[in-house]
């Protein structure tokens, strides 16, 4: 076995006896990882034009994103990124690094980019031209900013799949619209990406179909089709696609879909591979805090009676006018509290379903007069409008509703806090992950294709919440902990925006609809405006180093720019 193995080993075999973990011997082993298997791979290149026309002409990197820029500029790049003296530390990140991120030869035999190259390669790339974004890309992900992994890992290559790797589909309750999203499943498998799909509004098992009672299958046979579908398409045979069905708790199949998940299942509905997740109005915890039964629907009569899918009605709002209307079959009660029971019996065998709270979601989302929030994503970190397409016959044109593309990227909060300037790195991370929107276009699946054109939306997440909190002696969950968290989502999330005023004022665009947003109205901002600003201990201030604290006055002018700018990104 190679030293830097069995010193890796060691790590965790002299902490089971230990409890201690033995930092020195991952340090040992990250260094003869180095030595027995990087070095002897590298391949040697005279100065930084060499190795950049080679991997041109060899067709590793796209030429169209280096042409932009002078050499001169480029060799700066790479000098600006190896000033950094980057050590990575530990021996996991240093072969993570080598085994899934850098070019390689085609044999696999050498190694072609270092950390810093691939660096250097992403941002010029993401750039697209623009040297001042391209040296502020290389400093903020050189010191605090990650982005997503197959936009790291994909950026300049030639050869190469997609910027993003997660998106979400609304399937519509007819088999023109089963048959295509399960087509879309199997290309954004393809391309690497996890997908979300709402089954809320499919018909449930036993609905009529023309008429005629007892001959729809239900929701279950459909999600079986998907997990078969991800699994098919695999990546090359790399690994298998993943997938996540969501499903409405209100749905007449729900007592099926949540079994579904349980280990002991019937095959007939078992899903082995197919993450699940349901959708909860606060009116079921309402019932069942008063230990009552809950009816369950069909989206079918839904349909039929008010002419909107059940994604589209608040169930809360819509509760009481469901029961008394005659023409909407009660097809089954449950008590809820025994159902909630099975919910979280499943989760403890399984880890399934996901849940995620509709109106609390839907109360706060600054679009809700354009659309509603229908369901997440494989993550549960995605909580973004959906219109549902009109997938119609072969001779007729469809209507393409908005599905997403999670465009995404992540900040450390720990190296954050030592930023020299925030706004700077906040503003850098808006404007890749803005240029990442702008470069994917998923023309295969054109209701993901037309929302990311139109839409632009981004997320910028943050990490290292814990390790942050560990190294400041503030415990996790603690009123530190938490006036913490908030200072700094609330720094990041008005950077952001300003981000994206600034961004929608100089190309002069919002984002579709922005003019019916809680945005354009300021209703979006009267929470900030009018927050009670408190005073902060020593610890949470010394945690918070260089991230600044937003007032409301930053937020009253923030306000009226948004209004009188717009903003680029939904």
């Amino acid at each position: 076995m190679k030293t830097y193995l069995t010193l890796n080993n060691e790590v965790l075999n002299r902490y089971s006896s230990t409890g201690r973990l033995e930092l020195e011997k991952d340090r040992e082993a990250t260094r003869h990882y180095f030595l027995e298997f990087v070095n002897g791979k590298l391949r040697n290149f005279n100065d930084i034009e060499e190795k950049i026309r080679y991997l041109v002409d060899e067709g590793y990197y796209e030429n169209e994103f280096i042409e932009l820029y002078d050499m001169e500029f480029i060799k700066k790049m790479y000098e600006k990124a190896y000033a950094y003296n980057f050590r990575f530390p530990s021996f996991m990140s240093a072969s993570k690094f080598y085994d899934s991120y850098a070019m390689k030869s085609r044999d696999g035999e050498e190694i072609l980019e270092k950390y810093e190259d691939r660096i250097v390669i992403i941002a010029l790339y993401l750039a697209q031209g623009n040297e001042q974004l391209a040296e502020r890309a290389v400093e903020a992900m050189m010191e605090a900013y990650q982005p997503a992994t197959p936009t790291a890992l994909n950026s300049g290559k030639k050869a190469r799949g997609e910027l993003v790797s997660c998106f979400k589909l609304t399937m519509d309750d007819s088999m023109n619209s089963i048959a295509e999203n399960i087509g879309y499943c199997l290309e954004l498998s393809r391309l690497g990406g996890g997908v979300g799909v709402n089954l809320t509004d499919l018909r449930p098992l036993g609905d009529p179909i023309k008429g005629i009672l007892n001959r729809a299958s239900g929701v279950l046979p459909v999600a079986k089709l998907l997990e078969n579908s991800f699994s098919y398409s695999n990546q090359l045979g790399q690994r298998n696609g993943s997938g996540v069905a969501y499903l409405n708790i209100f749905h007449a199949d729900i007592e099926n879909f949540i079994s579904s998940k349980k280990p002991n299942a019937d095959d007939k509905i078992r899903l082995a591979t197919l993450s699940t997740g349901i959708i909860i109005p606060s009116i079921f915890f309402e019932l069942m805090r008063r230990d009552e039964d809950i009816v369950l629907f069909s989206p079918y009569d839904i349909y039929n009676e008010y002419g909107k899918r059940m994604s589209e009605i608040s169930i809360t709002e819509m509760y009481d006018e469901l029961l008394n209307n005659p023409n909407i079959r009660k097809v089954k009660r449950l008590n809820a509290r025994s159902l909630y029971t099975e919910v979280k019996k499943a989760q403890f065998e399984s880890g399934y379903p996901f849940e995620i709270f509709d109106d609390n979601v839907n109360d706060v989302h600054p679009l809700k007069n354009i659309g509603r929030v229908k369901m997440s994503n494989l993550c549960t970190e995605i909580l973004q409008m959906q219109m549902t397409s009109v997938i119609t016959d072969q001779d007729q044109p469809n209507e393409y509703g908005l599905d997403v593309s999670c465009n995404l990227g992540s900040i450390d909060i720990h190296a954050a806090s030592k930023s020299k300037d925030f706004d700077k790195l906040i503003d850098t991370s808006m404007r890749l992950l803005t240029n990442v929107s702008s470069m994917t276009n998923i023309k295969n699946v054109p209701s993901v294709a037309k929302a990311n054109q139109m839409m632009h939306s981004v997320g910028l997440g943050a990490m290292n919440l814990h390790g942050h909190l560990v190294s400041q002696g503030i415990l996790y969950g603690s009123k530190e902990s938490i006036d913490f968290t908030d200072c700094f989502m609330e720094a990041m999330n008005y950077y952001s925006l300003k981000s994206s005023m600034e961004i929608a004022k100089e190309r002069g665009e919002t984002f579709y609809r922005f003019e019916d947003s809680d945005y354009a109205s300021g209703v979006y901002f009267d929470s900030y405006v009018n927050k009670e600003e408190k005073e902060l201990s020593p610890i949470v201030l010394k945690a918070l180093g260089n991230i600044p604290i937003i007032t409301t006055a930053m937020w009253k002018d923030l306000k009226k720019e948004v209004m009188q700018y717009g903003l680029f990104n939904a």
